[in-house]
């Protein structure tokens, strides 16, 4: 099959210019030249994948090899998602061709106090106005509970839905309760859209600095920043209103929250901001260079037969 050739890095729209994400289901994913194609018995629509962050491929789809090629070629993440959350499979090659934030990812992680400070800033990202310093883990636990918990008090109260406790259950999705359904679906969206910028970045998603232990940790750590200004109160208004497509009428809702709060343009920006790295660096420059441990790195592409040593 005739294909076009791969688009360089360079020449892709940056991660924060794009827009969120597409969510399609019952249709045969395929592709035409630069344009991701959804077919189903009502027609064919045409999308610029590389104008995405990612690609939400929900039941009853079947995705064809051209069209993953397509997203990768594209960095666009390719997600698939059904009622029961988010399951990972693939995604496209990240937008940086530095590994400068996945650097700084890694040896913040590693480091005890380095990683309590990206803790601390994390969560004067989400609640402004509080002293954090001197602070430790259980006690920044103990204060991020206390100020969620009451972000759904507050939800409950606002849009009158009763609020117990948030109640996922990934192994039956129809067995919670409609608010807990549209928290999932939403939450679920949002995680797909901030694993889509983190992977563009050229990140790790397992490197997380409050989550650890699962391979999308870090997508949980940055999805944090944002919910009490998106999904919470989106899926308490839903609900609220009696939406017959919950999970659909929710993840509309989702793109259309990340749109309008710049959800894409924050989230690169507080990592940037997260791992102290200038937005201004260039990430995109393509060098490979070789570890050297007095001089951190040396050029590659050359011959060090003649060093004084290497015989």
């Amino acid at each position: 099959m005739a294909r076009m050739p791969p688009v360089p890095v360079t020449a892709l729209p940056r991660v924060e210019d794009r827009m969120s994400f597409l969510y399609l289901e019952h249709c045969v994913v395929h592709r035409e030249d630069g344009a991701l194609t959804a077919r189903n018995d009502q027609g064919t629509v045409r999308v610029p994948a590389a104008s995405l962050v990612a690609v939400f491929l929900g039941p009853g789809t079947s995705v064809s090899h051209q069209a993953i090629c397509l997203l990768g070629e594209c960095g666009t993440t390719a997600v698939w998602v059904g009622e029961r959350g988010v399951r990972y499979y693939a995604h496209g090659r990240s937008l940086a061709t530095s590994t400068r934030l996945l650097v700084e990812q890694a040896a913040r992680v590693s480091s005890p106090q380095k990683r309590l400070g990206v803790a601390r800033e994390m969560y004067c990202m989400r609640f402004h106005g509080e002293d954090v310093d001197g602070l430790t883990m259980q006690q920044l636990r103990g204060r991020e509970g206390a100020r969620v918990r009451e972000v759904y008090r507050e939800n409950s109260r606002r849009t009158g839905v009763p609020w117990t406790r948030r109640d996922y259950r990934p192994d039956s999705f129809e067995d919670s309760d409609p608010i807990n359904q549209a928290l999932s679906a939403a939450h679920a969206a949002l995680y797909g859209i901030v694993h889509g910028v983190i992977v563009a970045l050229g990140c790790s998603p397992g490197l997380g600095f409050v989550h650890t232990g699962h391979e999308r940790s870090f997508v949980y750590d940055v999805a944090d920043l944002y919910k009490a200004d998106t999904t919470i109160p989106i899926a308490f208004d839903v609900v609220a209103e009696g939406m017959a497509d919950l999970a659909g009428t929710t993840r509309r809702r989702v793109r259309d929250r990340v749109f309008d709060l710049r959800v894409i343009e924050r989230s690169v920006k507080d990592i940037h901001q997260l791992l102290k790295v200038d937005e201004s660096d260039d990430l995109s420059v393509n060098v490979v260079s070789l570890w050297d441990y007095q001089r951190r790195a040396v050029a590659g592409g050359a011959n060090y037969a003649e060093e004084a040593g290497a015989w």
